[in-house]
C-alpha cells in the first residue's frame, strides 16, 4: 500500500503499527513527533495506530543544541 510521508509516496506493509514504521526507518522515536492524517499522536498510542492505504504522515524530529 501506499502512504504520504514529510510529502513523499512510501510503500509499507498493510495495518503496519506507527511504532513498527518508525522504527523501521530507523527514526530515534525519542525525538520525533508524529502527525497522522492531521492529528498529533501521543506515543503511547503509537502501537494502537494502524497505517492504511493513502494515510498521511508528518514526522518532526527534535534537534538540541546550545
Amino acid at each position: 500500500m501506499i502512504i504520504r510521508v514529510n510529502g513523499e509516496q512510501v510503500e509499507c506493509a498493510e495495518n503496519m503499527p506507527l511504532r513498527t514504521f518508525l522504527e523501521g526507518r530507523g527514526l530515534d522515536v525519542r525525538s520525533v513527533v508524529v502527525e497522522h492524517n492531521r492529528s498529533v499522536v501521543m506515543t503511547d498510542a503509537w502501537e494502537d495506530v494502524r497505517l492504511a492505504d493513502g494515510d498521511e504522515l508528518e514526522i518532526l524530529h527534535f534537534v538540541g543544541g546550545g
